[in-house]
């Protein structure tokens, strides 16, 4: 992400779904996933003898778990007739119809699929099939820890070391700012095993789909009354992608009025990373807008940059509250200034954790937003997704929101066509936002929003004499976030932001967003989820390790010799060699809740710089491999 030359706006990966994939390799490994590919293939291979032997004929002499059919003119009477049996086919539309066959199908699925194509249901089992060539020659997933686990005891266990070495919302709050990590509660989560929810294709037809599309329709009229815009596309499958959605809805708007020529998007130097480069990606160019002493964005050069592009202006891309963590009092007149001059306003919605029940972005002016429902409404995003952005568009943009070829009710022709592979995007993990919205209701939607706010001013009024808060509001409260300026201290005694947050870990706390929005910066962000007595336990660490911090600053103790430089301790260097001015005790248990309940760091104090620039790997080494093809 680099601002206005900004070429990539990824910022919510599917790295959950990585990780399970990658664990179902590690529990079958390679002797096990082969056996797997080999019972597929030599069921495949026995569907499609017994589709020729009927006399079909196939696409292709060489698949592993898909035959594609020449039907003709008997696709739809055979694409039926697998249905009424329990089965899907694929339906190419040029009088070809497919079948894929996975790890779950049956001898008996075999038997029924034939008996559709007018077969007796008898089977002549086949081996699976040599491919020759294609044939893989070399090992695979050789690393030692494809073939340790193979034991669901073992797997627990693995799986369970695995998960002691994060700090997660299990042990503490998570205090990222922008992030909004809150809890994600069981009665949330239970919907998604559900075999209804889990087990449905995503292209699955539209009458076995109802109870799945009368969600989506829920949800997108939840979502519209919230934001007070009634379009909603859930297609997005992060906030980044949905930013990347709503310039292409914008930029569409300006087209279909003959408009095109509208190419610049206005952006305060406040903005989320990812704005430019989503308005980039559309093909806009950014015009940055200044902002004030206070963190606002400065009216006075907004209207500037508006009145000298005011013939090309497109957009603005803006983050209400701000991303500096206050509400701006001049938001409605920004959106009038903009609109002023021809162009869209498109709301950041990652500080909507603060606005749910209290305010609706569509009143106070924004033509369409996105919205993160793996922060604001509960999915959870820890380990990088899998995110949902879906955007929310006032009534003149509702025909260029996204549109999908397999899906009528959702696509026009003005639509900007599908910007992810399925209709309705992760639908998988909707249920969670569902079950969230449905629980709370109105009521409690806004009492969510007020105590996130509380929360956050809890914090900030009871640091604010410790450390100097960057940005406030005009009454002197802030958001559903703030920022503490670390500057002062590392200019005062060389201690930053960096050893701050290596040391909260020895409290049992997880960094909040280091140098974002400001370099050498905290952004703290507590949510809704946090009762006063962890609140309480944050403000006691945070004032320790302020007490540590004075004792630098008075010459008490050297920097590189301090528990904050040396941060974070693990079990390891507590109980090894000693040879540091301060004790173990106060270097793993600084308070007395850290007594009670103690989360060891596995890694001490890392070069950072180092670590970017020579990447470790922990598979076998490189002359592994070189000794492996010298062998070969």
């Amino acid at each position: 992400i680099r601002r206005d030359r900004a070429t990539s706006n990824i910022c919510t990966a599917q790295v959950l779904l990585a990780i399970m994939a990658s664990m179902y390799a590690v529990y079958h490994g390679p002797a096990g996933l082969k056996q797997i590919a080999k019972r597929v293939s030599a069921l495949t291979q026995t569907l499609a003898l017994g589709l020729r032997k009927l006399g079909l004929k196939l696409s292709q002499d060489t698949f592993f778990d898909t035959i594609t059919i020449e039907a003709g003119e008997r696709a739809d009477q055979w694409t039926e007739a697998a249905r009424q049996a329990g089965y899907n086919l694929r339906v190419y539309g040029d009088g070809r119809v497919g079948i894929s066959l996975d790890e779950t199908a049956l001898e008996s699925d075999l038997v029924a699929l034939l008996q559709v194509f007018g077969g007796d249901g008898i089977l002549d089992i086949q081996e699976a099939a040599d491919f020759g060539a294609l044939n893989r020659q070399g090992p695979v997933l050789e690393h030692e820890i494809f073939t340790r686990y193979q034991s669901e005891t073992d797997m627990l266990r693995y799986l369970h070391r695995l998960q002691a070495k994060d700090l997660s919302l299990t042990g503490s709050m998570i205090p990222l700012g922008s992030c909004t990590m809150k809890l994600n509660a069981t009665s949330e989560m239970l919907p998604v095993t559900w075999p209804e929810f889990g087990q449905i294709h995503p292209f699955a037809p539209a009458e076995q789909s109802q109870g799945y599309r009368a969600m989506f329709r829920d949800i997108e009229a939840m979502l519209g009354e919230i934001t007070g815009l009634p379009g909603v596309s859930l297609q997005p499958n992060a906030g980044s992608q949905g930013e990347y959605a709503g310039m292409l809805v914008i930029k569409a708007y300006h087209e279909g009025r003959g408009e095109g020529h509208r190419n610049i998007c206005l952006i305060p130097e406040s903005a989320h990373g990812t704005n430019p480069a989503s308005a980039v990606m559309a093909g806009l160019k950014v015009a940055l807008v200044q902002c004030d002493e206070h963190g606002n964005v400065d009216l006075d050069d907004l209207r500037d940059k508006s009145e000298k592009y005011s013939e090309n202006l497109a957009a603005i891309m803006v983050t209400y509250p701000s991303t500096h963590g206050v509400f701006e009092t001049g938001i409605v007149e920004l959106c009038k200034t903009v609109h002023q001059h021809g162009g869209q306003v498109y709301l950041d919605g990652a500080n909507m954790n603060a606005q749910v029940g209290l305010c609706r972005p569509g009143d106070y002016g924004a033509d369409v937003m996105h919205l993160n429902l793996h922060k604001t409404f509960a999915i959870p995003h820890g380990g990088g997704g899998p995110g949902i952005g879906p955007i929310a568009v006032a009534k003149h943009l509702i025909p260029h929101l996204p549109g999908h070829p397999l899906e009528n009710e959702i696509t026009s022709q003005s639509s900007v066509g599908p910007i992810s592979a399925a209709p309705w995007g992760s639908a998988g993990v909707l249920p969670i936002s569902w079950m969230y919205l449905r629980m709370l209701g109105a009521e409690g939607l806004k009492r969510s929003s007020q105590v996130a706010l509380l929360n956050a001013n809890y914090l900030a009024f009871a640091l604010r004499d410790d450390y100097d808060l960057l940005y406030n509001g005009e009454q002197g409260y802030v958001a559903h976030e703030f920022i503490l300026d670390i500057r002062p201290i590392k200019k005062a005694c060389g201690i930053d932001v960096v050893d701050i947050s290596k040391r909260m870990m020895d409290y049992g706390f997880h960094s909040p967003t280091m140098s974002f929005p400001v370099a050498g910066t905290m952004m703290i962000e507590p949510t809704e989820s946090e009762p006063k007595a962890e609140l309480d336990r944050f403000i006691e660490a945070m004032k320790c390790i302020r007490a540590e911090i004075k004792s630098v600053e008075a010459g008490q103790v050297e920097a590189d010799d301090s528990a904050l430089r040396c941060a974070p301790h693990t079990a390891q260097a507590i109980c090894g060699e000693w040879d540091r001015s301060y004790s173990r005790d106060h270097a793993a248990f600084p308070t007395q809740s850290t007594r009670q309940s103690k989360f060891w760091p596995t890694v001490s104090r890392i070069d950072e710089a180092y670590g970017d620039r020579n990447l470790i790997c922990t598979c076998p080494p490189l002359s592994a491999y070189g000794e492996t093809l010298a062998e070969e």
